[in-house]
């Protein structure tokens, strides 16, 4: 079959409604929850989920090398149509590759005022969980005040992964280092996923 790479640009869509970005996670966890019962492979499902995260957060070489790694063909250089190894065909939805374009954007009143640092002593932990690429569940210890990058060092300091391979997304968004915990609306039982990206070892 041919094999396209993967084109540049974004999917751009409109929903019947309008979408908040709440009701768009929860449509997206939906389908990623249940297509893996359809049809198709599990880990390329997994795959097409981190290659689908790493578009939106616009790294298309990312995106590139997930699909490359799991020998995922696109006929079209879009995730809208895939065709793993064994010729199973998989279709993303164009709501898992980019929000619509008439997302509404929920700012409340309290949001809009910059949240005070808080007290040192203030310091409430709570076990965040995290699931790695490599399809490993861990459980690291976090507060609220806490950056993206402190806990890169802890998954570090616990795994041996390098803070340069490690890449954290929560519902789709790529989190910088010096993101805190309390902007990405992070509660305590939802999962960040964290993209590894090893480099491979060199060929003899």
């Amino acid at each position: 079959g041919r094999n396209e790479p993967l084109k540049k640009e974004c999917p751009k869509w409109k929903s019947d409604y309008p979408m908040t970005d709440g009701q768009l996670r929860s449509k997206r966890d939906e389908f990623w929850d249940t297509a893996p019962a359809f049809e198709g492979r599990k880990e390329i499902w997994d795959a097409l989920k981190a290659a689908a995260y790493a578009v939106e957060a616009n790294d298309h070489s990312l995106a590139q090398a997930i699909l490359d790694g799991a020998s995922i063909t696109l006929p079209h250089g879009s995730l809208t149509e895939c065709y793993d190894e064994l010729g199973n065909r998989y279709q993303l939805p164009v709501y898992c590759l980019a929000p619509p374009v008439n997302l509404i954007l929920e700012r409340s009143e309290e949001e809009a005022v910059e949240p005070a640092e808080p007290l040192p002593n203030a310091r409430r932990e709570f076990t965040l969980k995290v699931r790695l690429s490599t399809g490993k569940d861990l459980r690291l210890s976090a507060s609220m005040s806490d950056t993206i990058g402190q806990l890169k060092k802890q998954l570090q300091a616990q795994e041996g992964i390098d803070l340069a391979w490690q890449r954290w997304f929560f519902s789709g968004k790529l989190l910088t280092d010096r993101t805190r915990l309390q902007e990405t609306k992070i509660q305590k039982d939802f999962v960040v996923q964290v993209i590894v990206n090893q480099p491979l070892p060199p060929r003899n």
